[in-house]
């Protein structure tokens, strides 16, 4: 991950929480037990650490400072994940968005934009995929508006999400 001058694990000040990660540094961090740290906390983040400890085979000290690594390093987060709907956020989107000129410049722009919780540079037909949650058909349009006044936007294309079927967060520990 790039850095924006903030120390890992900083937020910026957008609020977007950012790590700056070695490269390679992330990869040492992710042995056997580190993975079975992970999968505890993916399912239950509030798990104690003594409760984790005794399933890993490691005291609750040692689980509590892995854990502070792995989250220091940048490669896990302990967040709570609410359901969009019943917040009263029943249209969800994924815009494709075509670029002209500095594509990283352009996707730090959109990150800051409060209903874009999702910002990734793609491969392929789109320059960039952003998610947004919205309150309805008029909020979606208006944060389309505000997405192609963004400099360098060239196009946009949104996929609304009718039903989501599945929505994990339990990969890359197997």
């Amino acid at each position: 991950m790039s850095g924006n001058g903030a120390g890992p694990g900083s937020a910026s000040a957008s609020g977007v929480r950012r790590a700056v990660v070695r490269d390679g540094a992330s990869h040492a961090l992710l042995d056997d037990v580190a993975k079975q740290i992970i999968e505890q906390l993916q399912e239950d983040g509030r798990r104690p650490y003594a409760t984790i400890g005794k399933a890993v085979g490691l005291s609750e000290a040692a689980v509590r400072q892995r854990v502070q690594r792995l989250l220091d390093a940048g490669v896990m987060q302990i967040v709570a994940v609410t359901d969009p709907l019943q917040l009263g956020f029943p249209r969800q989107a994924m815009i494709g968005l075509r670029i002209s000129g500095d594509l990283e410049q352009v996707a730090d722009r959109l990150a800051e934009l409060h209903e874009v919780d999702y910002v990734v540079i793609t491969a392929g037909s789109f320059d960039l995929l952003c998610e947004v949650v919205c309150r309805d058909d008029d909020h979606l349009l208006e944060i389309l508006k505000r997405l192609r006044a963004v400099e360098g936007v060239v196009s946009t294309e949104a996929f609304v999400y009718l039903k989501l079927r599945k929505q994990t967060y339990t990969w890359g520990t197997a």
